[in-house]
């Protein structure tokens, strides 16, 4: 087959990058499309995937309306030009539109329950995957599975820490250290939610400093001067390296949460908004608050717990042997699609298949 996966942000090369490399090995060619944000071409150049780049993404309202267009026709004959068999993508309106236009079938992968995203790309796809713990029905082409995204990658199968991210971090490997995460708000789906307070970043900080941490801090905006030492500054395909090996992890991005719980690290998020994370917070390996009024006093709780690394370690070995590799059933979806869709079963003896 020939198979387009389009990406849309730079975790999304993460989560069909293991999938990629096992369908090539099977004789599938695989093509990537992109705009840029942050790290997109990088990690695709670096884990040496052919793609093609749209450009930069827009940020502005009239800009997103225009790059609907843009993206949609470049989408389109990056398509004619490769002839796909299938589309894959994260919620991609443009891969979900050029596939309607190309008569091929769109297979997106959704975890957020983004409303206005999912209306524009749901009526021009055939399969919607999404975790169990998404409580949101997305109709009647969803498919429900026993995992999460970010086990398509991170799923011991597949990942192992480095510990050559103690050199890029210029700390010993006793030092704790903790990953703050801030996000630009500027995502449709951000728009009228709120996470961590300018005044509340600056007391966390201190308190966070005073309780012998370490502190590096990832921005999608270009960090203020009396943040700007504190910035992390390591390759980007090292980050999931330095989120298994932090001490704790604060952030208003439900992505490096989850990423971080299900690495072992202790996660609290901060957003107004949801997301994905039920099942996490089941686990107890990721808290969820919707502001930042209780903040300080979680991170004084998990602070005081004896050994916390270890603890969270169990907790995350419980929450794997309940889950699958997700990397495992898309392969499987993908190469016996169209008939996968009718096979999939919601019984323990299916999904043991994929662990």
């Amino acid at each position: 087959m020939n198979i387009l996966i389009d990406i849309g942000h730079p975790a999304h090369v993460h989560l069909f990058k293991h999938f990629a490399r096992a369908m090539k090995k099977k004789g599938h060619k695989v093509l990537f499309t992109c705009r840029e944000k942050e790290f997109e071409t990088y990690l695709l150049k670096k884990f040496g995937f052919q793609f093609k780049s749209f450009g930069k993404k827009y940020t502005s309202l009239i800009g997103k309306l225009w790059g609907l267009i843009e993206f949609d026709v470049k989408e389109f004959l990056a398509g004619l030009s490769f002839k796909p068999d299938i589309l894959l993508s994260h919620g991609s309106v443009y891969a979900a539109h050029a596939a309607f236009f190309l008569r091929k079938p769109h297979i997106t992968l959704e975890d957020t329950g983004n409303r206005e995203q999912i209306k524009l790309y749901a009526p021009f796809s055939s399969v919607i995957m999404a975790p169990a713990s998404l409580e949101a029905y997305l109709g009647e082409k969803q498919i429900r599975y026993n995992g999460y995204h970010e086990l398509a990658y991170l799923h011991p199968n597949y990942f192992v820490p480095s510990d050559e991210i103690y050199e890029y971090l210029h700390i010993e490997e006793k030092e704790k250290y903790v990953i703050i995460r801030f996000v630009s708000w500027k995502a449709s789906h951000d728009l009228g939610q709120t996470g961590i307070h300018e005044k509340t970043k600056e007391i966390l900080i201190q308190d966070l400093v005073q309780k012998g941490y370490k502190i590096f801090i990832s921005s999608e905006n270009e960090l203020s001067e009396k943040y700007f030492h504190y910035k992390i500054n390591i390759p980007p395909e090292l980050m999931h390296s330095a989120l298994y090996y932090a001490s704790l992890f604060i952030g208003e991005g439900a992505t490096m949460a989850n990423e971080s719980a299900i690495l072992g690290t202790p996660a609290v998020y901060v957003n107004s908004r949801k997301a994905c994370i039920g099942d996490l917070e089941n686990f107890e390996i990721l808290f969820h608050l919707k502001n930042d009024v209780e903040l300080l006093k979680l991170i004084d709780k998990i602070h005081k717990i004896p050994d916390v690394k270890t603890e969270w370690r169990r907790r995350r070995q419980k929450m794997l042997a309940d889950k699958i590799d997700v990397t495992a059933f898309l392969v499987w979806f993908i190469e016996n699609y169209p008939q996968s869709r009718e096979m999939v079963e919601d019984t323990e003896e299916f999904w043991g298949r994929f662990r």
